[in-house]
Parts: C-alpha cells; structure tokens; sequence
C-alpha cells in the first residue's frame, strides 16, 4: 500500500541530531549509543532505506528554525536572520539529497503526477513537498515570496510558544496584523496552512481571516488526551468544513492521557498503532465519513522508539495500519483514503 505521511523533521534531525539518513538505521542507531544529548538518541526509526521498505513514496518535509526572545526558556535563535539562515541550510539538504537522487520535490499538480508514476517504476526516489514548522524565520513578506520560489508549498505559523506570526502549543492569543497579513499573502500564492500548533486564539483568529487552503499535518483529538496541544471536537469540525485532511501523529505523550515523560514507556501504558485507530475513529465520527483523515506520524520529531507506539521498530512497519484497520471495521476503500488518496485528493483539489 503507498502511503503519504505528512509530517517528518527530516532536515532537523540530519542537522541538528547528525543524522545521515542514507545510511541503514542500525547505523545511525549505533553510532549513537554513547551519545545523551537527547532523550532519544540510538532510538531513531526513520531513514531513507526504511521509508522505501514502508513505500512511504511521499513526505512532506519540514523546515523548523524559532527565533525566541531575550527572556525565552524555548531552545531556538536569537534573531529572524539566523533563524533564516537555519532553514536555508535545511533546504541545502534536501537540494543534496536531490542530487544523489533520493528526493524528487514536488511542488505542482504535474511534478505530483510526474512523481507518483515514477515511484509506482522504481520506488527509490521519494517525492517531498516543502513545509515550514513556525513562521518566525520569515524576515518580512518579501521572504516568504523567495521561500515560495525555493519550493515551499505548506506552513505552519506557529509551534511551540509564542512566535512573531501567531502564537503556538502553550501560549495564548492571537495573531494580529503580521499575522494576518501573513495569511493574506499565503493566499495569494497558494501557500496552504497548517494549522497544527496553533493555541486557541490563533487558530479561530486564523479560520476567520484564512481564505486558502487549510490542513493539519499532525493532529491529534483533544476529547481522547485533554491538551493545548491537540484540537477540541469544535476546531477539529472547522477544518473538516474546509476540506481539511488530518494527519495522525504518533507522539505517544499526544495519544493516551495521562503520560509522563522519563517515566512512562510505550509498553506500560499500552500504547499502540490500535491507539492511533482511536484518534482517527474519533475524527472520522465528527466527519461522518472517512475523507479527512491521514498519515502525519512526525516520527523521530525529538523522540524515538522510547516514545512512539510498541508496535513501530521503524518507519516501514506504518505497513502494519491497512490490516489493523481492517480489523477495525474499515473497508477496502476507506483503508486507501487514509493510506494516500485523501492527501492526493486534497494536493490534486489545491493545485488544480
């Protein structure tokens, strides 16, 4: 089955976790088995050799860069430039990767079509669609006019914390006018939005001035874990009037109540890819049907294997899904909805 996930933090963890995503994952887990910088270190699931095996035929890939204020705790950069900067050398990355011919971008409704025909021929050269994780590192509009020509076609303008567009996971407010304007030329150049990470008040201030197209790339269901982090029944029914698709997360701590970090394991508190079906159940019930609903897994987006679901050593074994899903009362058809089609239907809608 192909599958499309929609959230990976490939350029992060090549950059600053020294991934080498070519290499096979018992190496890159290897050479990190002495290393405690990071909880999650010797713990990756990702690499390009494990997508291929999980025909994960498309990503879409993150550029992540904070810029923080003098009195911030959030790790990040001092100042828009260099957070700038920081996703600039994200995307030489990816331009690398082009040239070994591991990643082919994607950045239109032909290089779609041009990309699934291809990878259905060879399946070694993974398509990627551009995305931005907070905006803070766009200096002015005019940048995000010299991101859209580098190939980005999705942005989020938040993550966690407050940030210079809008206000992300843990703070509050809005967005005002830099971020509206943010929006209005998102718009223009059919930027789609990402809503995930928003805080409450930027996201209803968003739906009210946004007149684009809208996902979110990795989102889980507030009724099932009770945070700011994941959206109420009301947000989620929002963007599923807008034609939203939803990607499914696997960050363990945003799919069952009650996690605690350093002390909780995916084992004790039985956390799963059946946990994962709970969250999607959930939204296709708000739906009423199963057209919004996706893969956005942000596996090893700061965790790993310590704090994903049990039944994932790696990326590939997403090729787990179809047959839970079937067991889960889903048909043939839904199953397809979910692996790819929605993503297809949503990008093929968005860039007709």
């Amino acid at each position: 089955m192909l599958l499309i996930d929609a959230h990976l933090d490939l350029s992060m963890n090549a950059l600053e976790w020294n991934r080498d995503l070519r290499a096979p994952i018992q190496e890159i887990n290897d050479r990190e088995k002495h290393l405690l910088d990071k909880p999650d270190r010797g713990n990756a699931t990702v690499s390009l050799d494990e997508l291929r095996k999980g025909n994960v035929g498309i990503v879409v890939a993150t550029q992540i860069a904070r810029y923080v204020a003098p009195d911030s705790t959030l790790p990040g950069w001092n100042s828009p430039e260099q957070a700038w900067a920081q996703t600039q050398g994200q995307l030489a990355y990816y331009k690398a990767l082009e040239r070994t011919g591991d990643l082919r971008p994607i950045r239109n409704r032909s290089e779609l079509d041009d990309h699934l025909t291809q990878w259905e021929d060879d399946g070694h050269t993974i398509g990627y669609i551009l995305s931005l994780e907070g905006a803070d590192s766009i200096i002015s509009l005019e940048y995000l006019e010299i991101a859209y020509e580098f190939g980005l076609r999705a942005l989020g303008p938040a993550h966690y914390g407050p940030g210079r567009y809008a206000q992300g996971t843990n703070a509050k407010g809005g967005m005002g006018a830099r971020g509206r304007d943010l929006l209005h030329k998102m718009t223009d150049l059919q930027i789609i939005l990402d809503a995930t990470h928003l805080c409450d008040d930027s996201f209803w201030e968003a739906m009210e001035y946004h007149q684009g197209p809208v996902w979110a790339s990795h989102q889980n269901c507030r009724a099932l874990v009770d945070h700011n982090r994941q959206f109420s029944d009301e947000q989620l029914k929002e963007i599923i009037s807008r034609g939203a698709v939803i990607g499914m997360p696997m960050d363990a701590w945003m799919m069952v109540p009650g996690w605690v970090r350093g002390e909780s394991t995916p084992l004790n508190k039985n956390v799963t890819l059946n946990t994962l079906i709970d969250h999607l159940v959930h939204v296709c019930d708000l739906a009423g049907n199963t057209n919004h609903v996706g893969l956005g897994t942000d596996l090893d987006g700061g965790f790993g294997r310590e704090q994903c679901p049990a039944d994932i050593e790696t990326i590939a074994d997403l090729q787990k899904l179809p047959e839970l899903l079937l067991k889960r009362g889903f048909s043939d058809n839904d199953i397809v909805k979910f692996c790819h089609q929605n993503w297809l239907d949503f990008l093929e809608k968005t860039w007709s």
